[in-house]
């Protein structure tokens, strides 16, 4: 490969790291071709990217923002799967075809932005969908404000309680001294 072509090849991996702020880096060795395909496929439906890539031209467009511990990921074969979209989604889908085929071996890889070694990818994968993750927070943000709302309303749904038995208390009285008059 001529160095124009590697410094073109940087260049796009820089890019490509640069839009996609969620990667993962793993060791495709035992991967078949048949395999490769279908794992590409597999991502292109959710919007992700796999990309096979040199180690020496990936250290290159890595940029000092990233930490020691990724860079030491790039050694042996390496794969890179990213995606500007939902990292959780990305990790099942990973997790899902390593386990029906036992050829993938996680590296590490950085989610929004934060580095995550190879022994946190487990904890990834157990996450719920960003949709799932935002409506359990906004549940337990509005559920204390909600007992709190039920908690003022008591005393003054008792006090209406305690009217309306009154009355009806007052209406049966009144009904039985109008027949004791007749």
């Amino acid at each position: 490969m001529k160095r124009e072509q590697k410094t073109a090849r940087v260049g796009e991996l820089a890019d490509l790291l640069k839009s996609n702020d969620t990667f993962f880096l793993f060791d495709y060795n035992k991967m078949t071709v048949a395999q490769s395909v279908a794992l590409r496929k597999t991502l292109r439906k959710q919007g992700s990217l796999l990309k096979v890539v040199k180690n020496r031209l990936a250290l290159r467009a890595l940029k000092a923002e990233f930490p020691d511990d990724l860079k030491a990921a790039f050694r042996k074969p390496t794969a890179l799967a990213c995606t500007a979209a939902d990292p959780i989604l990305l990790a099942k889908a990973l997790k899902d075809f390593a386990v029906r085929n036992k050829v993938l071996v996680m590296k590490g890889g950085v989610v929004q932005g934060r580095y995550f070694p190879a022994e946190r990818f487990e904890e990834i994968t157990k996450l719920g969908s960003r949709e799932a993750l935002l409506s359990k927070f906004g549940f337990m943000m509005a559920h204390p404000l909600t007992k709190l709302l039920r908690t003022l309303q008591a005393p003054l749904v008792k006090t209406g309680l305690l009217l309306s038995q009154l009355k009806d208390k007052k209406t049966a009285i009144g009904l039985t001294t109008i027949e004791k008059e007749i």
